[in-house]
């Protein structure tokens, strides 16, 4: 088994549409919401992602077919006075999972940040998503709080 794992270029059209078509595959999966996304997103989506400038992605190829993608964004941590990575999407397609594929998405996720010195890596999970818990987990991830006594933080969201 042959693995590369490479940071996207968006402008190339071959990555573009392997981007697109990896998310839209995401979105299908009970664990990214089971619906197909629209297929302007799914045309576009690198396309616009090479016009925020704190987009970044990571492909990984097995046997040079597309397996998986990393969608991530710098942001900022006030408390650390430093800039951080969000890995905002992470999938393994089915017939490439139980490889370590994600980890080694990560590790390149944790290679740039420690070149761009990130204070962190972040990730949402959802509770129910046993399989990527126990991979976050292994890889050094853990749930985030400032005190024990006021618990771990939540992600939420507000739709617009």
């Amino acid at each position: 088994m042959n693995v590369q794992i490479i940071v996207a270029d968006y402008l190339d059209a071959k990555q573009a549409r392997e981007i697109g078509a990896l998310l839209n595959a995401y979105a299908q999966d009970p664990m990214g919401g089971g619906k197909a996304l629209d297929p302007n997103v799914v045309e576009n989506l690198a396309a616009n992602l090479a016009t925020v400038p704190n987009a970044l992605s990571i492909l990984c190829y097995v046997d040079d077919a597309p397996a998986g993608l990393a969608n991530c964004f710098v942001g900022y941590s006030t408390f650390k006075c430093k800039p951080l990575i969000n890995v905002h999407d992470i999938y393994i397609a089915p017939a490439f999972r139980g490889h370590g594929l994600s980890h080694r998405l990560l590790a390149k996720v944790e290679e740039i940040a420690v070149e761009r010195d990130c204070c962190k890596i972040t990730l949402e999970v959802l509770e129910g998503n046993e399989p990527a818990k126990r991979s976050y987990l292994k890889f050094g991830f853990a749930g985030y709080e400032l005190d024990p006594q006021m618990g771990k933080a939540l992600f939420w969201e507000k739709g617009i």
